[in-house]
């Protein structure tokens, strides 16, 4: 048995690999080497079999004590059938196999036909709406085509007066098995049937109005109530607003995608909101009272004496409700800009000049007379 690769590394596992893990390592390689995945293959069969008679092994927990004791010698009586001269008898991999096939052959082993009610499929629209409108919430009226149930032949697709017959080809069961041989035995592969397309019925004399769909489409106006709080991206669902149910089933849902228009002065971050301020330079340095812009309308706030530029004040539960708890809001924070005057006339200038010069001693360049009384050497630079 030297030519034999260990189990463990044959899985890709380690010594402590627990059951979960080498079922998952198993499927991977089975997968990967199953002789119907790889046609003609015989390297592929061949690493098929071998992660196969690891797996046998070492997922029975008596077998894997005996592995783990002794090694390839542990089976060296066993019997020649099987992959690799293991013998697969009284092993139960059905679960796995299962797994195995569904996924390659598109079908579950053992799955029941079932042709009863299923809800239909969800319909998908979006929305535009201000950023006011996703602070405060706003109804919204969406003209939408929609399916609904044939007036004519009141959803039974057929023309009035006849009835679907039941399908030949599966029974009226909407499904139909194939049976497919592999190493391992007959494989049963459930598929929707494809002469009437899992419906279990066939329409020989269709209606006229709906050609045989059951339904006619039809524009119809909708209201959307948009909550406060909302943001771009999340939606808003509308319960059997989506497409017609078959066999009897609900219909399904609208999903209303919401996109919230930029706005030009504020900045949403989570449920806060952000703007910039100006303020002149005079109430920067002496302090006073400024208007400012919030979602809740324009509001005054006290500037302290000395505020430089950048500065960021808070205004709490000034922004943006919560979807959960519409008491519940945000905070708006507010950056202030000092502005730096431009364009001044002589005047102003001379008002700056004198104030500078009260600050640091400085004098007026433009007016250097003013300087010859007090002997001083001038700073202005």
């Amino acid at each position: 048995m030297a030519d034999k690769r260990d189990y463990y590394e044959v899985l890709g596992v380690g010594r402590t690999a627990t059951d979960d893990e080498m079922k998952k390592a198993y499927r991977q390689l089975a997968k990967k080497y199953h002789p119907d995945m790889n046609p003609g293959d015989k390297a592929a069969e061949s690493k098929f079999k071998e992660a196969s008679e690891a797996y046998a092994v070492l997922s029975d927990a008596d077998k894997r004590r005996q592995y783990d004791q002794f090694g390839h010698a542990a089976f060296d009586g066993g019997a020649g059938g099987g992959a690799g001269g293991f013998d697969f008898n009284g092993m139960d991999m059905g679960d796995i196999f299962g797994d195995i096939f569904g996924d390659l052959f598109g079908g579950s082993r053992g799955r029941r036909a079932n042709n009863g009610p299923m809800q239909g499929a969800n319909l998908r629209t979006s929305v535009r709406i201000t950023f006011e409108e996703a602070v405060f919430g706003t109804q919204k009226e969406l003209e939408l085509t929609l399916k609904d149930e044939c007036n004519t032949c009141h959803g039974t697709g057929a023309k009035p007066g006849t009835s679907a017959d039941t399908c030949q080809q599966c029974g009226g069961k909407g499904q139909v098995v194939h049976t497919q041989q592999s190493l391992f035995g007959m494989v049963r592969n459930v598929q929707t049937c494809p002469n009437c397309r899992g419906t279990g019925k066939i329409i020989k004399e269709k209606c006229s109005d709906c050609y045989g769909s059951g339904f006619i489409n039809s524009k119809k106006k909708i209201e959307v109530g948009i909550p406060a709080g909302i943001d771009s991206g999340q939606s808003v669902r509308i319960r059997g607003k989506g497409e017609p149910g078959t066999n009897g089933g609900p219909r399904g849902d609208l999903l209303v995608e919401v996109e919230v228009s930029r706005h030009p002065i504020f900045q949403r971050q989570d449920y806060d909101i952000y703007s910039t301020a100006p303020i002149s330079y005079a109430t920067a340095a002496l302090g006073g009272d400024i208007h400012i812009s919030t979602v809740d309308g324009d509001i005054i706030y006290n500037v302290k004496a000395g505020t430089q530029t950048d500065t960021k004040i808070r205004l709490r539960e000034k922004g943006v409700p919560s979807l959960r708890n519409r008491a519940v809001r945000g905070d708006h924070y507010v950056t202030l800009i000092v502005q730096v005057p431009t364009n001044l006339n002589a005047e102003q200038k001379e008002i700056l000049h004198r104030f500078e010069e009260a600050m640091t001693g400085k004098t007026n360049p433009d007016n250097p007379e003013a300087d010859k009384d007090k002997g001083k050497k001038k700073f202005w630079k």
